[in-house]
């Protein structure tokens, strides 16, 4: 699933469409609502498909501070917080092995998990030379479900050269 982004009136062939999936719009929109609460604020269903938006003015007031902090490094500060929050998240069981290690369902017996045999440096990690879980690569524990989103400054400039040509945006 993504959130497709149309430009209102857009000034050029940039400003007409911009496209995120989940993982990288909701950490997008969360950023701005953190960031720049009095204009993201405005879209209150800024994290589903509704057609909120903003008009073309807030929407290169928006594009003009998130291209300051792009420069003053502001954002790569968030960035980095961002991503250091993520690696402090316990890491919880894996719910296809309980923790185990080893898949041994009726899908992780049909597919052989329970006979793999593990590469060296697996056994000597694990304690084991045999069985594996295709939910945790055989370690018992999967990162947190949070870390599938990403906060990517590309992704946030190219958001930002969006906005300045939009002419007002929808998320549809």
């Amino acid at each position: 699933m993504g959130m497709d982004v149309y430009g209102q009136a857009p000034t050029s062939t940039k400003g007409e469409y911009f496209r995120s999936n989940i993982w990288y719009w909701h950490p997008l929109w969360d950023y701005c609502l953190e960031q720049f609460p009095e204009l993201a604020g405005k879209v209150i269903h800024g994290h589903t498909n509704d057609g909120d938006g903003l008009d073309a003015g807030d929407s290169v007031t928006l594009a003009q501070l998130i291209t300051e902090q792009l420069r003053n490094g502001l954002a790569a500060s968030y960035a980095s917080e961002y991503y250091a929050q993520l690696a402090e998240l316990e890491r919880p069981t894996c719910d296809l092995c309980h923790g185990t290690g080893i898949r041994s369902d009726a899908i992780g017996v049909e597919h052989g998990m329970t006979a793999r045999v593990l590469d060296p440096e697996q056994a000597i990690v694990y304690g084991r030379t045999v069985g594996w879980c295709n939910g945790c690569n055989g370690e018992g524990k999967r990162d947190a479900w949070e870390t599938n989103y990403h906060f990517d400054l590309e992704v946030l400039a190219e958001f930002a050269g969006f906005l300045f040509d939009c002419g007002g945006f929808s998320i549809c």
